[in-house]
């Protein structure tokens, strides 16, 4: 099946990208990008986790996020902590700098996803996100199949 879905959707990713960092700068918050507000979005949620789990839930390879983490540290958004219950494994703690930049970015967030459906009604909404999860099921389907493989 030849479609240009692929295409549209990197270009989507593109186009996101640039206009959420510009949200961001609008919004005063220059301390980190976009790729490292993922990072942040996920230790907002839980802070105080293992890489590994990082990795899983960011979907980066572990050297891409090894190497924004340094940025990260030196930056003063996260703290590297040995776990006390494992001192094979490092934590990623948010600094209380990092905390009092999720209300602003929460802001940006509702920003992009106001922009994004603009001029859609809730069930093209719907429709949507039930396809793209259909396509995120068919990757994560394929990815699983290659582990084993």
């Amino acid at each position: 099946m030849d479609t240009r879905s692929g295409f549209l959707i990197s270009q989507i990713r593109q186009v996101q990208g640039r206009v959420f960092q510009r949200l961001l700068q609008d919004c005063g918050i220059e301390a980190f990008n976009g790729a490292q507000g993922r990072i942040l979005y996920v230790l907002w949620q839980e802070d105080g986790i293992p890489i590994a789990v990082l990795v899983k839930k960011i979907g980066l390879a572990k050297n891409t996020l090894t190497s924004m983490l340094a940025r990260m540290e030196e930056t003063g958004l996260i703290l590297r902590r040995p776990d006390t219950r494992d001192r094979r494994q490092t934590l990623i703690c948010l600094t209380d700098n990092a905390r009092t930049l999720k209300e602003p970015y929460d802001r940006v967030s509702q920003q992009m996803n106001e922009l994004f459906f603009q001029n859609f009604t809730m069930d093209e909404v719907e429709e949507l996100e039930r396809l793209l999860g259909k396509v995120l099921a068919n990757l994560e389907d394929c990815e699983t199949r290659q582990r084993k493989g």
